[in-house]
């Protein structure tokens, strides 16, 4: 009977260490996912900064090439056909 009891005594052990063990792991999940939406926050904040700062490369490229920089001329030329393109289009549905 004294057996019995041991191993009674043993699988209740047992048991106590898997939850706390269970309890620590959960809560080291949550630890980690908010970590994870931490970095989900930083990257997009990263995207939307690299949006910006490539608008305003191109911006500066397109003025270097306005002011006569050679190295970007032709990209200029294409830039303003384009938005001449565009506002003929703005005209033409104005006056239907």
């Amino acid at each position: 009977m004294s057996e019995l009891v041991d191993i009674v005594d043993s699988l209740e052990n047992k048991i106590s260490k898997l939850l706390h063990k269970l309890e620590l792991l959960q809560q080291e999940n949550i630890k980690l996912q908010k970590e994870v939406a931490v970095v989900e926050n930083e990257k997009i904040n990263a995207k939307d900064t690299l949006v910006v700062w490539e608008e305003k490369y191109n911006a500066l490229k397109l003025a270097n090439s306005m002011l006569g920089s050679n190295t970007n001329k032709t990209e200029a030329k294409l830039k303003i056909n384009t938005l001449i393109r565009e506002l003929d289009h703005c005209i033409a549905q104005l006056s239907e």
